[in-house]
């Protein structure tokens, strides 16, 4: 029992023995006057406040400015009658819960200045038993001025500390669905780009087995050697998720587009500057993507890709000689060119379709500059 209450004390404090004083303590003073009839109306006063207190706490409009006021007029009545000004430590925080804001402020100022008008009247007055407590009467009185106004601030902070919270699950929710996204997005490219040089390779290798079986034992080689490549990209991709380099993809393109008989024109000097590794690996997988719809959908006999770099802004034109007619309904057949617009979109980036004598699909992305390494602290 005894450890019971002691954990009720640690949660609560000794607040509600406060409180609990506080709706006593009225009683004392009412049993002081002489007066039968001055003794039965501060008895029915104080316990009408205690059920209009209630009536308050539960209200919400107009009438908790009804019960607010006549509350107030409880407090003044038997501050004036008793001395008793302690019922304003209930007004205080009974104001300091009230959620409206034009509500709180309204009642706050009445409260803060009625209170305040019944101390200093009571004073001039010289009243013997105001006198006499007046350093608790000064605690009560910045208690109006500074309790409501405290309770509010806390209430706020703490309904913003909430929303952040909430907020911030929230985003680290979609941040790893995005991240989800992004690896699936990832595996799926690089694996289609090796596996479909894989099947281009072994097609070749069937079709050769018999009229060049020494060229066939090449290609077959060379799939093997993908298959291990692939193996370590993923493993690669799965332990760190590197970046790709945008010269390592062209290397890779130029495997899968010989390996589909379809010429490749590049400038093989393309060097980035100042680029960041984000930008050049959402470059390298949209040239995989893009080069991957050539090869499964143009029927092209030639693949030309350029990369220009101007101050604000890398540009990348991958263009085909095949037969064309990409339609914006494209983007949702599983073509590739939806993942290439959401890659795009996350780093402000742009993707446009030209189908004329071909295809050619041009993607814009701003040039973030990449901060050059400090060598050293001066």
């Amino acid at each position: 029992m005894i450890k019971k209450h002691w954990s009720t004390l640690k949660s609560t404090g000794i607040s509600p023995y406060i409180w609990t004083i506080l709706a006593i303590l009225p009683f004392y003073f009412i049993f002081q006057e002489t007066s039968t009839v001055l003794i039965i109306a501060g008895i029915v006063l104080t316990l009408l406040f205690f059920l209009f207190y209630r009536f308050a706490f539960i209200s919400t409009g107009w009438p908790l400015y009804l019960w607010t006021i006549i509350l107030v007029g409880i407090s003044i009545t038997l501050t004036t009658m008793f001395s008793y000004v302690y019922f304003a430590f209930f007004l205080a925080y009974l104001i300091g819960n009230i959620k409206d804001k034009i509500a709180f402020f309204v009642l706050y100022f009445i409260t803060l200045f009625s209170t305040s008008l019944i101390i200093n009247f009571g004073l001039i007055l010289k009243t013997e038993e105001l006198i006499r407590q007046l350093p608790f009467v000064i605690i009560v009185w910045i208690s109006v001025i500074l309790l409501p106004l405290s309770m509010r601030n806390k209430k706020v902070y703490g309904v913003l500390e909430e929303k952040l919270e909430d907020a911030n699950k929230r985003i680290e929710e979609l941040v790893k669905i995005e991240e989800r996204q992004r690896i699936a997005r990832d595996l799926h490219d690089t694996l289609g780009q090796k596996l479909s040089l894989i099947g281009l390779k072994s097609d070749l290798a069937s079709r050769l087995v018999y009229k060049d079986p020494e060229q066939a034992r090449s290609e077959l080689k060379d799939v093997q050697q993908t298959a291990r490549t692939a193996l370590n990209e993923v493993r690669k991709m799965v332990a760190q998720m590197r970046g790709i380099r945008l010269k390592e993809e062209f290397e890779r393109v130029k495997q899968i587009l010989d390996a589909a008989e379809i010429n490749f024109i590049y400038d093989q000097n393309i060097t980035l500057k100042n680029v960041s590794l984000l930008t050049e690996n959402i470059l390298s997988m949209c040239l995989k993507e893009a080069v991957n719809n050539v090869v499964k959908h143009s029927d092209a006999f030639s693949c030309t890709v350029k990369v220009e770099q101007k101050p604000n802004e890398v540009i990348l034109k991958v263009k085909d000689d095949g037969i064309g007619n990409v339609t914006e309904e494209d983007f949702s057949k599983g073509s590739g060119l939806n993942g290439m617009r959401e890659r795009l979109e996350f780093v402000n980036g742009s993707l446009e379709v030209i189908n004329k004598d071909g295809t050619m699909i041009v993607i814009r992305v701003p040039n973030i500059r990449r901060q050059p390494e400090k060598e050293g602290l001066a």
